[in-house]
């Protein structure tokens, strides 16, 4: 049986983060993608080749205080993401995560995706900061390069 892009970005979603066998990270469900469109609509970015999802981004406004607790390990990620008040002045910005299917790796998708989402939360946002929890190597480097890019400094929280 062949999967669906979906399909295969939630398996990798699995794959990668593991978030089912840990309760102190992020599991997207429908609730938490409405609650993420209420902090700002562009917390959730995809990229769709025409067959589905290629690519996934998404990104938490936030303060800077909860950003610190985070890197400090004073708070999960979940609660970094419950904390966070709705209709807030942001002047942080997590870099949550990024899925990409192989086959649509290294062409940018990621980088596009997350800069035009940062430059729009910027619009109403004052953004200082980026700040992330990579998982792998690759995801390490992404974040250094939209951070740069987006002229953010970059913090990072270690495993």
């Amino acid at each position: 049986m062949i999967l669906s892009n979906f399909e295969r970005l939630v398996q990798l979603a699995d794959e990668v983060f593991a978030v089912k066998n840990d309760p102190s990270q992020l599991d997207v469900n429908a609730e938490v993608l409405e609650r993420l469109y209420k902090l700002h609509p562009a917390t959730v970015s995809a990229f769709d080749d025409g067959n589905g999802p290629v690519a996934w981004v998404l990104l938490i406004p936030t303060t800077l205080d909860l950003m610190n607790r985070f890197l400090e390990k004073q708070i999960s990620e979940k609660e970094l993401f419950d904390l966070t008040p709705l209709d807030a002045k942001y002047d942080a910005i997590y870099l949550c995560s990024a899925l990409v299917l192989e086959e649509f790796r290294r062409k940018g998708i990621t980088k596009q995706l997350a800069l035009s989402a940062i430059d729009n939360i910027g619009e109403i946002h004052q953004l200082k900061a980026a700040f992330v929890w990579a998982f792998t190597p690759e995801g390490d480097w992404t974040a250094e390069a939209i951070a740069n890019l987006a002229k953010l400094p970059l913090f990072k929280r270690e495993k």
